[in-house]
């Protein structure tokens, strides 16, 4: 039988380690019979080129710092050597400076610190799918990741406001480019055990809500079906379906107390 995404081709951008939710969705997509490419950019590079061979298809690795303007420029002819074109992109991309933004320093948050993490993990949305919409002529899906921004949580102080903003940019892209069959949603999962979650000083205690009020359970070190929700986003399922928040999280979301 044919998978979801038998055909397609899809671009992930912001894959470091085995562990991360770009890893498990790209192998999900290979499952699901996606040609797939990689990014990553700088010395974690060498790390996703290592971990590129644990996938079922070792796919291309590209490299892409979504703040360099060069890089972006050349990303298109980048991904022409490899497919012809993109049916998808994820955004699998953030980062906060956990010793000045994180773990409680919202109110002595720098600005040089916050304006990067909103370019890197909210702006990068804009500007990554600017790059690739040459290579999406016949629409397409992109497909982001964040953690729920509508209110505040322990620990994750600027970057939730970062998250935030990247939540209003997938709605703002949604209306721009629906017109050209460009569908952009996000998943919210719930809190993982991924290389970003370790460098939050104090997640424990925001990983400990999900215990007692996710009415399906929560297994932080299972990456899975945050990656099943992406890659049906990414799919001909969801064909209506833009600007929308998916949430993957047990259910935590919907509950009170």
């Amino acid at each position: 039988m044919a998978g979801i995404l038998e055909g397609k081709r899809i671009l992930v951008a912001g894959v470091t380690m085995d562990s991360s939710i770009g890893f498990a969705t790209a192998k999900v997509a290979q499952e699901q019979g996606a040609t797939v490419l990689i990014s990553n950019f700088g010395r974690a590079l060498g790390i996703t080129r290592r971990i590129a061979k644990r996938l079922p298809v070792e796919p291309p690795v590209l490299e892409l710092d979504v703040t360099d303007e060069s890089h972006l420029a050349g990303l298109e002819a980048a991904v022409r050597e490899h497919v012809d074109g993109l049916d998808g992109v994820v955004h699998s991309i953030a980062f906060g400076n956990p010793e000045t933004l994180l773990g409680g320093k919202f109110l002595t948050g720098p600005w040089p610190d916050v304006a990067q993490a909103v370019q890197v993990s909210a702006y990068s949305l804009m500007s990554l799918t600017q790059a690739c919409r040459p290579l999406m002529a016949d629409g397409g899906s992109v497909v982001g990741l964040t953690f729920d921004a509508s209110v505040a949580w322990p620990a994750y102080d600027w970057m939730g406001v970062a998250k935030a903003g990247l939540e209003s940019c997938a709605r703002y892209l949604a209306r721009d480019l629906g017109p050209e069959g460009i569908r952009v949603n996000l998943v919210s999962a719930g809190p993982l055990k991924t290389l970003a979650a370790k460098a939050i000083p104090g997640f424990e205690d925001l990983e400990a809500l999900w215990s007692t009020r996710a009415p399906l359970g929560w297994d932080n070190t299972d990456q899975a079906p945050t990656a099943k929700a992406v890659c049906a986003l990414l799919s001909d399922f969801f064909p209506a379906t833009s600007g929308e928040i998916v949430h993957v999280d047990g259910g935590f979301h919907a509950m009170g107390a």
